[in-house]
């Protein structure tokens, strides 16, 4: 047997094994060992800090790449009644999304009394937020090559989704020139957005080792006491997904006079799938049967709306970014401001059309919410070890936020297809 062979069967159960369950036994592993060892723990500290920056390498190609694709899919000959009323569905619900997630992490208050330690620096940053004005002019970036280097999240995000929108115009219009160059043009920002995903499966798969030592230097100066804020934001991110499934989507089919129970019997299978497979891109197949099949909608509208939903509307992580970036804050001994506060909302609102329908994207656009407020995360800090304990997390959190997604696109299309009068009553 030859070395490379030994290798390949060495490493390989490594890789064979469910990420997952490699995230949970790194996360259980490195409290294990950090209360065992104490504080010397942080030895291991480097292997933390390699995830923290492979992470942060990720975010700004991500976001601009994702966001470029996400808005040149959406043809502005198709948009027209079906697509304005969808995308201010999409967008109204993700702003109420984050705004639960805010108001239920304001009530359980996760992650306040773990008192990690604050950097001076982190707290400087928080103290000279700029006025909420100020930011939304600040949107419009006078360089935005200039604010890609410097990781200027809302002014990329705005570049990007006007850039996509441009591609978008050209790629559909009468001139066959546009139509190469845009079609082209899109055609790069979509293999580059494919690499990113790969690249971000790669990261994950080392992800057990970095959470492992990240996890262990936390409960090595921590303590067992830091279970119990876990807990705590599981528990929040769950109260907002409940409510935002129960309430806004409950409210928004009896405006419409649609049977709460008739629509859950329908889409049950598809927010199944989502739930297990925490992907709403996987889920798609699954989504669209059950709209055409089980409630009654043509599959001409849930063509356009549900593969739009699957890449711009993403209510369960708008509700998981307000509550970690809560949880995360408090866990560093910092006040979020009402500004503050707002600036999460319209970030994650706009973050929520770059969320690729994949497992484990929230966690990386967490990242871009807490920039845009001013929080960095740096090796080493409190900022990485409160972010880390949400890593450690993360796939049970991504499992209630991918079948709030799901759900939502369901509802929307349902929606949309009864005020065009084109859903099928008998099915209701």
């Amino acid at each position: 047997m030859t070395d490379s062979t030994k290798k390949k069967g060495l490493f390989s159960w490594y890789f064979k094994t469910n990420l997952l369950l490699r995230i949970l036994i790194g996360l259980f592993l490195g409290a294990l060992l950090g209360i065992i060892v104490g504080p010397s723990i942080t030895v291991v500290q480097p292997l933390g800090s390699i995830l923290v920056n492979l992470l942060k390498m990720i975010v700004m190609p991500l976001v601009l790449t994702s966001l470029v694709v996400g808005a040149a899919s959406i043809m502005p000959r198709e948009l027209g009644k079906i697509g304005l009323r969808i995308f201010i569905y999409y967008m109204l619900t993700s702003a109420l999304a984050v705004t639960i997630g805010l108001v239920v992490g304001n009530i359980f208050r996760p992650g306040a009394g773990l008192e990690l330690a604050v950097s001076a620096d982190t707290a400087g940053r928080a103290l000279t937020q700029p006025k909420f004005m100020e930011t939304l002019i600040a949107i419009i970036p006078t360089n935005p090559f200039g604010a890609l280097s410097q990781g200027q999240v809302l002014p990329i995000i705005f570049f990007a989704l006007v850039f996509g929108i441009g591609i978008s115009t050209i790629k559909n219009s009468d001139d066959e020139r546009l139509v190469r160059g845009g079609t082209a043009l899109f055609n790069l920002f979509e293999g580059a957005a494919e690499v990113m995903y790969v690249i971000v499966r790669w990261i994950l798969e080392y992800a057990p080792i970095g959470v492992f030592a990240l996890i262990a230097v936390v409960f090595g100066q921590q303590g067992a006491r830091a279970f119990g804020s876990l807990g705590l934001v599981t528990l929040t991110a769950y109260a907002g997904f409940i409510l935002q499934i129960a309430a806004v989507y409950g409210v928004f089919l009896i405006i419409n006079k649609l049977s709460y129970l008739k629509f859950f019997g329908g889409a049950r299978e598809a927010m199944i799938t989502a739930f297990v497979t925490r992907s709403s891109s996987g889920s798609l197949p699954v989504t669209m049967r059950n709209v055409n099949e089980n409630l009654g909608v043509p599959k001409k509208i849930s063509s356009f709306t549900l593969p739009l939903g699957a890449t711009i509307n993403m209510d369960g992580t708008a509700i998981y970014m307000g509550v970690c970036a809560l949880f995360i804050t408090n866990a560093v001994g910092m006040e979020m401001t009402l500004v503050q506060q707002m600036t999460i909302i319209l970030t994650a609102v706009l973050a929520s059309i770059g969320s690729a329908g994949i497992p484990g994207a929230g966690a990386i656009m967490l990242l871009m919410v807490l920039n845009s407020i001013g929080i960095t995360i740096e090796a080493g800090s409190a900022v990485a070890a409160a972010y880390a304990m949400i890593l450690g997390i993360d796939a049970l959190l991504d499992m209630g936020r991918t079948i709030t997604n799901v759900t939502g696109d369901m509802v929307g299309t349902v929606l949309v297809s009864k005020g065009e009068k084109e859903l099928d009553m008998a099915k209701w």
